[in-house]
């Protein structure tokens, strides 16, 4: 199944307590900037903020009266956490039936929306059932409470599994010039043979986060090549990820609207080979064999 997505989503995790702490009229000010520059979709989970994010944005998004069918809604489901309200002693997954369809509803609720553009399993769990898993994303379906269905973090043989009993639709991985994995372990094939969107969280990686050798390569790397296509170094780093042939869309956990704003200068980049390949040299510390 196709889904529409903005060429870089809005990444909401660090949008309430967890991090910047809008106001609900900051939050409002948020999506609707994020509209001004193109990105329409925005990327959730139950968790965020302790169960509260989807909340503040629902407000937010009520009160900026932006039409509904003018951005695109994700959340993710599945995760037990410790934080917030909920009297969870251990933290871990739930995929039964009736779980994934409550939180499917509470989203909803808390959003103050009818639908989700997108529902994703959070993250696998030993214990998934994919009958249970297809039983619950049918009765959303059918309801008209999600479009369509997808996986985060899961590896190619756990979509299998939940693909033997549903369509999955996308699955949302980490990947950045930092974290490679999926380019080499078949992942990001697998989608693309298998028509499943891709999409990465922390695609900036920890080039700016760390002090190690990895870090200090991209960044010598790097300031060449600001230099070379007068973009900031958060543009280069997402247009490498833009420019594999998987399509994949990256999930911005920025704050700022300047930023965001910023970044989506990423669109219009295309990297010399040479220099895709420079940085994936610098990631890996070595030439391609």
């Amino acid at each position: 199944m196709d889904i529409t997505l903005s060429p870089i989503i809005a990444g909401a995790m660090n949008w309430g307590v967890w991090q910047a702490n809008f106001t609900t009229a900051e939050m409002a000010r948020m999506i609707q900037s994020c509209l001004e520059f193109g990105i329409t979709t925005f990327d959730h989970a139950d968790i965020y903020g302790g169960y509260t994010t989807e909340a503040e944005f629902g407000k937010a998004f009520a009160q900026s009266k932006i039409d509904r069918e003018s951005i695109q809604l994700i959340s993710k489901c599945g995760i037990q956490h410790t934080v917030g309200s909920r009297p969870t002693r251990v933290k871990h997954y739930d995929y039964s039936k009736e779980y994934i369809i409550w939180s499917a509803e509470n989203s909803l609720k808390f959003l103050q929306t009818d639908y989700l553009d997108l529902l994703l399993l959070h993250r696998p769990s030993p214990l998934m059932h994919p009958d249970e898993v297809s039983e619950a994303i049918e009765k959303l379906k059918v309801e008209g409470k999600i479009k369509a269905f997808g996986l985060s973090n899961f590896t190619n043989s756990q979509t299998d599994l939940i693909r033997s009993g549903t369509e999955v639709a996308a699955n949302q991985i980490e990947f950045s010039a930092t974290h490679v994995a999926p380019m080499l372990d078949g992942s990001l094939d697998y989608m693309m043979v298998n028509g499943i969107k891709a999409m990465a969280w922390s695609p900036i990686g920890s080039v700016f986060k760390e002090h190690n050798d990895q870090s200090h390569r991209l960044k010598l790397l790097l300031s060449q090549l600001v230099a070379k296509y007068e973009v900031t170094a958060d543009v280069i780093l997402l247009a490498w990820i833009m420019q594999h042939p998987a399509g994949i869309t990256p999930v911005s956990g920025s704050t700022s609207p300047e930023r965001l704003k910023n970044q989506m200068k990423a669109t219009q980049i295309k990297l010399e080979l040479e220099d895709w390949f420079a940085i994936w040299t610098e990631s890996i510390g070595n030439k391609v064999t």
